[in-house]
Parts: structure tokens; C-alpha cells; sequence
């Protein structure tokens, strides 16, 4: 068992040290992400909303709650997006997410 360890760790670092850079995608990439992301929670929103509303029939204002709720969800993960790519890049001589 202790061979087993031994080889594996010895693989795994060697792994790391001839490896691969990990991958980053560009700035083009980064901007699709983030409307993809803003795109799909406001339509959730909005089909949970209207699907909510017909059910219970509330029209409009489930369909609207659902509208804002998605903009803050696609806002929120748009931000924590943002963030982890400028943390990323923080590293790499970017300059991370704040600018001052």
C-alpha cells in the first residue's frame, strides 16, 4: 500500500511540473459567459413567474417578481464571474477585479 502512495505521489508531481498551463479563456469568451449567464436566469425568472402566475392566477405579478428575481440572480452571478476571472488574472500581471 505504501508503494502505491509513493508512486502516486510521485506521479501527481510530476504531473504538476511537466503538465500543462492550466486554461484561461480569452476576453471574447469571458463577455459570451457572462451575457449567457444573464440571458438564462432572466428567462428562468420570467418562465417561473409566468408559470407560477398561471397556476395560481396572480397575472402579472408573479411573472414580474420572476423578471426582477432572474435580474438579480443573472446580476449576482455575473459579478461573482467577474470576480473569480479578475482573481485569476491577479496572479498573471492582470489587475485583478479592483482597479484601485
Amino acid at each position: 500500500m505504501e508503494n502505491l502512495e509513493r508512486r502516486l505521489r510521485k506521479a501527481r508531481g510530476a504531473e504538476g511540473e511537466a503538465g500543462p498551463k492550466a486554461f484561461r479563456p480569452g476576453p471574447l469568451a469571458q463577455a459570451f459567459r457572462l451575457m449567457t449567464e444573464m440571458v438564462a436566469a432572466l428567462f428562468v425568472g420570467g418562465v417561473l413567474g409566468w408559470a407560477l402566475d398561471r397556476w395560481l392566477g396572480t397575472r402579472p405579478w408573479l411573472l414580474l417578481a420572476g423578471l426582477v428575481l432572474g435580474t438579480a440572480a443573472g446580476l449576482l452571478t455575473a459579478y461573482r464571474t467577474w470576480r473569480h476571472y479578475g482573481d485569476a488574472g491577479a496572479g498573471e500581471g492582470g489587475t485583478g477585479g479592483d482597479a484601485g
